[in-house]
């Protein structure tokens, strides 16, 4: 399992070829952070406080990154995939771009037809993050202080990500935010595309999930929620009990894209969302979060991108599981609420453990 030092000098290099060129001298301040324990090792950059690579071993100790992305800053800079990146300020789309809050409407950035998507043509995932503490044996947390107006959202929001590792084969996530002097919705999320036989192995259909979630919040054709909450159990929705990604896919239109409605377990701590395992390489992701919802997305628009190595990515490439408040919330008064008040604090916890077998 030497070569886990070599992969990640690999990335390494790569990206910080465009750093320490473009990036240094355009954008200064963009790096790379690697956080390792044991043959875990994970690279992250503060541009969309990006989650850049995974790298973990199989059942036989092959290790392989089993996050999807990009060699360099410019495949980031250039991407409308949000490979690895926290979305913001609002993540999911919100209908025709505007909503009213406390009797003011807001009109945002339409950059998805008439819609606003992960918020707005330049949101988290696309402006460059403080790096407010960082121990390669533990954690990186990023900053990023948000105005009053960016992308036609109201009031100042200070918003904080972390990275942590928790033991040998954990990994949390913490996404922060307060609102500085005006209400405002938040509704933060992470963008990671996984695939569990590795980023470069092909599609994720044999991959085998569960999702701990009887509901959905059904769509219309702009995938905006009906207001809905519909219950999916006996339909190719259904992941109560695990099976194949791809065996039901196809009675799914354009494949799976939608928030699941995490059920209550009546737990007071984190929520069991998901496990996904591949068999063929024996990994294992289970996933928890304090989130109502979580966006599965099969990677259904992925059509040709370059991506690590120069693997092409296609259709169904890698599956994500974005932790979530639901969709398009701010106008659907019976959805949970996503605004926070000045002085509130909004957080989405997640916990990733991995495992082989």
């Amino acid at each position: 399992m030497g070569n886990v030092g070599f992969l990640s000098a690999l990335l390494l290099a790569a990206f910080l070829v465009v750093v320490g060129g473009v990036g240094a001298r355009d954008h200064p301040g963009i790096g790379v952070y690697e956080l390792r324990s044991g043959y875990f090792t994970a690279q992250f950059t503060n541009y969309g406080a990006t989650m850049l690579s995974l790298v973990l071993p199989d059942k036989n100790g092959k290790l392989d990154d089993v996050v999807l992305g990009f060699d360099s800053l410019k495949g980031y800079k250039n991407d409308t995939t949000y490979f690895g990146a926290v979305v913001g300020r609002v993540a999911n789309r919100i209908a025709g771009a505007q909503f009213t809050l406390n009797g003011t409407a807001y009109k945002l950035v339409a950059n998805d037809g008439n819609n606003t998507l992960h918020g707005g043509s330049k949101g988290f995932a696309d402006v460059i993050w403080r790096v407010h503490s960082y121990d390669t044996e533990s954690h990186v947390t990023f900053t990023y202080d948000s105005f009053n107006g960016e992308q036609g959202f109201p009031g100042d929001l200070s918003v904080y990500v972390t990275y942590l590792l928790i033991g040998t084969d954990k990994l949390g996530v913490k996404l922060e935010a307060k609102a500085v002097d005006k209400s405002t919705p938040v509704n933060l999320a992470l963008h990671t595309y996984w695939n569990l036989a590795g980023q470069n192995s092909g599609n994720i259909l044999s991959h085998e999930i569960q999702l701990f979630a009887s509901k959905i919040t059904p769509v219309d054709s702009a995938l905006i929620p009906t207001g809905e909450i519909r219950d999916i159990r006996r339909s190719p929705y259904d992941f109560l009990e695990p099976h194949t990604i791809g065996s039901q896919i196809n009675e799914v239109p354009g494949g799976y894209d939608i928030n699941y409605v995490l059920d209550d377990t009546g737990s007071k701590h984190l929520k069991k969302v998901a496990i996904v395992q591949d068999n063929h390489s024996g990994r294992k992701l289970e996933l928890w979060s304090n989130q109502p919802g979580v966006q599965f997305y099969t990677s259904n628009m992925i059509d040709h991108v370059v991506g690590k190595g120069g693997f092409v990515y296609t259709k169904y490439a890698g599956l994500c599981l974005e932790t979530q408040g639901f969709p398009d919330a701010v106008n659907h008064p019976n959805f949970p609420s996503q605004i926070v008040n000045p002085g509130q604090h909004y957080e989405n916890v997640m916990v990733f453990r991995f495992s082989a077998h």
